[in-house]
């Protein structure tokens, strides 16, 4: 099927910038920092003053530096009563910017009404030298301050003062002359900052059987349910079927849970006594820090443990100890990769138990250098304006540049590292407005500008790729392009051999084929586990904000969309139009002109209930069937079922996309989007195809008959090499809004 060409303005486009590393060559220079355009600061830390003389009548003063530069000016905070403070604080200066030819350093004693001056320093500009890293910081130094005179006044200040680039060690906690308008409040909103997510395991209960309960009415059979809660984390067996005082249920339940672990498990039984009502029969607390770690399938140990049960006695409560107890089994999964994100876009696929960790196949190296041609995303002073910063998320990594203020045409030129475990893996960058710059009230939220991913096992090794992206974000009115981004990324393979490898290797942790979960289990511990990092990344300072890492996360990926799942249907259609084709052909030469083949099919058609989910369908499925068209029925039913439609046609969905990714997955086999994968296949058709050559076709098919006969003592529950080598192949799902 013929798809139509993108629109330019939506294309991907490749640039040169003037960075350290060669664009198309890869040529490395000896500078670490060579994937990003190199900008000039002015640098000065001001350290600290002694001997400050007081200007009050008490003889204390109040001190503050100000170092001005032109007309960008930076100050740091004052002291009351400190004749000896201590700032520590830096400050820098774009070079691009610098008009002036001298840095003047005044140290100030604050007043009610107006500023004294306890001395100034002077520095000319073409005096100051130049560091570049890995050089160690310069040492400051003493320097006499003077009065506006020029002659000698009293105090000292400790200053380094120095030239230097973005790869500085004091550029992120720097003071820019770029956010000069931002208030003190607000500068740490707008700093560089890197994020770790927490380490997330899953929880499995095992809830195997209660014995001895003591109902308060004994006169009815108990129906009783464990109910288990971990935060705000609440899950429930089914009621038992054994209605007595020693129920079983031998059912799994499963949580997600960060380290560090603040909340314990909570585990209730409970006895449904009435259609909404249900009364509590005994409860224990269980703290997770003691709990059993496993990192394979082997079984864990069962536990008995006591339930406790508090009654109110003349208005107090009490706390009844009985024969009760519960026996379960509890364990914290460490074979498992705790999914928080989709499968598609995932960035990490390791275990959470760090001793199963394969060693790392290279290293991924991130330039993020501009944007240009961004919306105005609010505004300000009756004029629009957009203050734009970057995350990137990779693994358990997390980075945000800093914030360009009131730009258009932002210049961040930082770059980032992180280790690469597998290359079947994507890295996401978006783009944000910061929405607390000025002061925003706690309601306010960062924009969401665009964002771009890119999939590792599509980028040669040690080469630089440059390009500008598109940022495109989804409107009600549309598709809408917010301006473009400008990356250069290279990935270093540090083991060849290891990365090939890899290609035979599942894509998920063992536990997953041989313990695997449901997919319902899945969706739901996916949403957890967005919650908890969101939650977690949100308390840091500064907060990465819940709306950006849910946007990162893609957290409503699997919600219904009619768009997607049309674009997933044509997906399918694109992939299958070879087979389509034919099979046109072939109807046409089979349609009814070998009466044969036809009267061998005699069995005459017939209703299938079980085909037709008729046997099994609820009432309400039914009750919706025959509803009249337009509905007729009340707004809360039509509201129910609208819920339950877009649930299910999520999953669909879900899976259309699935199919549609398998397909592409084929078709990347010789399209060279994966160089190494399409080079492993090549390599094994050739000697297959020397292999079938020299081999007799019998003794093919024997052998071929011999292996899939083998017996199951002979088969193990991972994948097959071709399968695991199969899910790692790129498919057109990281293209996909």
């Amino acid at each position: 099927m013929q798809k139509p060409p993108q629109s330019i303005d939506f294309a991907l486009k490749e640039t040169s910038p003037k960075i350290g590393a060669g664009a198309v060559t890869g040529d490395k220079l000896s500078s670490t920092y060579d994937l990003v355009e190199q900008m000039q600061y002015l640098y000065v830390r001001v350290v600290k003053a002694k001997d400050l003389p007081g200007k009050d009548v008490t003889g204390g003063c109040d001190p503050y530096v100000e170092v001005k530069l032109g007309n960008y000016k930076g100050v740091t905070k004052h002291f009351e009563k400190k004749n000896n403070p201590e700032w520590n604080q830096v400050f820098a200066f774009s070079k691009e910017r610098i008009q002036a030819s001298v840095l003047e350093v005044y140290v100030k004693d604050k007043d009610v009404v107006a500023d004294d001056l306890i001395g100034r320093a002077l520095f000319d500009l073409n005096e100051i030298p130049k560091r570049i890293p890995p050089d160690s910081p310069l040492a400051p130094q003493w320097y006499r301050l003077e009065d506006w005179k020029g002659d000698k006044a009293k105090g000292e200040l400790m200053l380094a003062v120095w030239m230097g680039t973005q790869a500085d060690e004091a550029f992120p906690e720097a003071w820019h002359s770029d956010a000069a308008s931002v208030g003190p409040d607000a500068v740490a909103s707008i700093r560089s900052k890197v994020y770790l997510s927490p380490k997330l395991w899953y929880v499995r209960v095992n809830v195997i059987k209660a014995q001895d309960l003591v109902p308060n009415d004994k006169s009815r059979f108990p129906e009783v349910f464990v109910k288990a809660m971990l935060g705000n984390q609440a899950l429930r067996t089914r009621i038992s079927q054994s209605k007595t005082i020693n129920p079983m249920w031998n059912e799994d339940l499963m949580f997600v849970v960060a380290e560090p672990f603040e909340e314990p498990l909570v585990l209730s039984v409970e006895d449904r006594v009435g259609g909404n009502k249900d009364e509590t029969l005994g409860k224990c607390v269980i703290p997770l820090h003691i709990v059993q770690r496993r990192l394979d399938h082997r079984p864990v140990n069962s536990r008995w443990l006591n339930l406790e049960k508090h009654v109110i006695v003349d208005g107090e409560k009490k706390e009844i100890k009985f024969a009760s107890r519960i026996h379960l089994r509890i364990c914290l999964e460490g074979g498992y990769h705790v999914l928080d994100e989709s499968t598609h876009y995932s960035s990490d696929l390791r275990p959470t138990a760090k001793q199963l960790w394969r060693p790392s196949i290279g290293i991924l190296e991130l330039g993020i250098l501009s944007a240009h041609g961004l919306m105005p995303m609010k505004t300000k002073d009756g004029r629009g304006t957009t203050d734009a910063y970057c995350v990137a998320k990779y693994g358990q990594k997390w980075i945000r540049t800093r914030t360009i203020v009131d730009n258009f045409m932002p210049r961040w030129n930082e770059q980032y590292t992180w280790e690469v475990f597998d290359t079947c893996t994507v890295i996401t960058v978006g783009v944000f407005d910061n929405g607390h710059v000025h002061g925003g009230a706690g309601g306010a939220r960062d924009a969401r500008i665009g964002k771009v991913r890119i999939r590792l096992s599509t980028l040669e090794a040690d080469r630089v790729y440059t390009h500008s992206y598109p940022l495109l974000v989804l409107h009600p009115s549309g598709v809408k392009k917010t301006g473009e981004i400008q990356l250069a990324l290279r990935f270093t393979c540090s083991s060849l051999i290891n990365m090939l490898h890899m290609y035979s290797h599942p894509l998920l942790p063992k536990m997953h084929y041989i313990h695997p979960l449901s997919v319902i289990q899945l969706d739901v511990l996916r949403h957890q586990a967005m919650q908890i990092v969101s939650t977690r990344l949100s308390r840091a300072e500064p907060p990465l904000r819940k709306e950006v890492v849910e946007y990162m996360l893609d957290v409503d990926l699997h919600m219904w969309s009619m768009r997607r799942s049309k674009a997933n249907f044509f997906r399918i259609m694109g992939v299958l139009s070879g087979l389509i084709a034919v099979g046109k052909w072939f109807d046409q030469i089979c349609n009814w002109r070998n009466p044969l083949t036809t009267i061998l099919i005699r069995h005459p058609p017939h209703m299938d209930t079980r085909l037709s989910h008729a046997d099994a369908a609820h009432p309400d499925e039914l009750d919706e069937e025959f509803d009249t068209f337009p509905t007729s029925r009340p707004s809360d039913i039509v509201r129910m079922r609208y819920d339950r439609l877009r649930s299910i046609a999520g999953r669909v969905q879900t899976v259309i996309g699935d199919l549609a990714t398998q397909g592409e997955r084929f078709q990347s086999l010789l399209s060279w989007r994966d160089p190494r994968a399409t080079t492993l296949f090549v390599t094994f058709c050739l000697i297959a195809a020397l292999v079938l050559y020299v081999t007799p076709f019998q003794v093919v098919a024997l052998l071929a008959g011999i292996y899939i006969l083998r017996h199951p003592r002979f088969r193990h529950k991972l994948p097959s090499t071709p399968l695991n080598f199969f899910r790692r192949l790129p498919a057109r799902s990281d293209s996909m809004l």
